[in-house]
């Protein structure tokens, strides 16, 4: 008698449907890891910017006219203009997600007085009016 080699049909769907299981699983959690590795640019960024701001602050004993560049950011875009321009006593920075790299609906922001907010539209995150929120479900 002549024995059989290889799988059978079977064997090979058996297969293919636990890599279907496990891909389905651990999927959506790659993501939101891959998320929050990119939220971390801008919360250091933004914390980067209140050092400078203070650092304005003390050569300059006002605010206005600050607005440092970033260079090399490539997951959010950062502005100390907006939502307002800088006064003598105040400021707020804005960390805005870049749509392209897949971090639309998250803005992150910081104020003189380091008030730490977060603005988030995408499904499953919370919003903050106290802190950085940096997982899915998170909340301060």
């Amino acid at each position: 008698m002549r024995k059989a080699k290889g799988f059978t049909l079977i064997e090979v769907l058996i297969v293919v449907a636990l890599i279907a299981i496990l891909t389905a699983i651990a999927l959506p959690s790659y993501q939101d890891y891959v998320l929050r590795g990119k939220i971390t640019e801008a919360t250091s960024t933004l914390s980067e910017l209140r050092i400078r701001a203070e650092k304005w602050f003390a050569n300059n004993r006002t605010y206005v006219g600050f607005n440092q560049a970033v260079p090399g950011a490539r997951y959010f875009a950062y502005d100390c203009n907006t939502p307002a321009v800088p006064t003598a006593t105040t400021y707020t920075c804005q960390a805005v997600g870049v749509p392209a790299q897949g971090m639309n609906g998250f803005t992150y922001t910081i104020d003189d007085a380091n008030t730490r907010t977060s603005t988030i539209t995408v499904s499953g995150w919370n919003n903050s009016a106290t802190c950085w929120v940096s997982k899915k479900g998170e909340s301060c």
